[in-house]
Formats: C-alpha cells, structure tokens, sequence
C-alpha cells in the first residue's frame, strides 16, 4: 500500500495569519511576498515545519490558494522540496450551498481513494461529512489553530494517523 497524503493549507498551518501582529512567534521568520496589494503580504514560517512533516510518513500535497506559488515562496524557507498541488482551477473560492469548504470536493477527487490527511484552519462539520460521504478510504481532517500554526501536538497527531493507517 502506497503512503498516505497529506495536504498542506498554508496561511494557518505554516503561517499562523491570526497572531497577534506585532508579536512574531518565536522560531518564525518573516518573509515579504510582492504582488498581493499595495504592500508586500507579510508571511510568518518556522523552519523546522518542512523537516518535520517530512519525517512523518506521508505524501506531501499543497491544498492551498498558493498552489504553485507555494513551492515559489513556502517549501525553500520551511525546508521542503517542490511539491505537488491540488488546482482548485475555477473552484477557487466558490461558495457551496451545503456549506461545504470550496477546497473540500477537490480535495477528495485528487486523493482519489488513498488515505490522507488535510490540515487546514477553515474545515468544519460539513467537510467531514462530505468526506465520510464521498471518500472510501482513512481521512483526518485536521484543524490548525491559525493563531499559533502547527505545533508538536498537531505533528503527534499526525504521525499517529500515518501510523494506523499504514498498519
């Protein structure tokens, strides 16, 4: 059996966006990435995030609105290779009546059956339904508080997950 995916949101796992704004947490970076407004969009990621998931026993997937930009601006400061990406394509923010995250069914097509698991900060009750509903395989769906980013109870979890499905 093939490892299980695990898809990676960027703005809450990686970078904690709800911290308080003056206060940088400690072990983060701050980067500076051009082209989102006026200002170059301050971004907040720790090193030893990439290192880490690496370690765990997953397949790593970008499940982010950074899609490919996220190998461009996230994956060389967290320490992680170039990675694949769902392209959300014209799914990107759609809102669905069901209350379902727009990322949600995209991300279901492209584990296509293989376990995973999906840290994000914006999943609700609806996605796991959805996702009990429409995926035959394991899936954890993960929240990362956006206040604090991925933290070591968050990674234990997760190599748990890793653990039992590939036993």
């Amino acid at each position: 059996m093939s490892r299980p995916l695990l898809f990676l949101d960027v703005d809450g796992p990686f970078n904690p966006y709800a911290a308080r704004p003056e206060r940088r947490p400690a072990g983060y970076t701050t980067i500076r990435v051009p082209g989102f407004s006026r200002r170059p969009l301050r971004v907040w990621l720790n090193p030893d995030h990439g290192p880490a998931l690496l370690r765990l026993g997953y397949d790593l997937c970008w499940a982010t609105t950074w899609m490919a930009e996220a190998n461009v601006w996230i994956a060389p400061v967290v320490g992680l290779p170039g990675l694949p990406y769902v392209d959300f394509g014209t799914g990107l923010f759609a809102e669905r009546p069901d209350g379902v995250h727009w990322k949600t069914e995209a991300i279901v097509a492209y584990a296509d059956g293989r376990p995973f698991a999906w840290v994000d900060d914006e999943q609700s009750a609806a996605d796991t339904a959805y996702v009990r509903a429409h995926h035959p395989g394991p899936a954890l769906l993960h929240h990362v508080d956006p206040r604090t980013g991925l933290r070591e109870s968050d990674l234990r979890t997760l190599a748990e997950f890793a653990a039992d499905v590939s036993a």
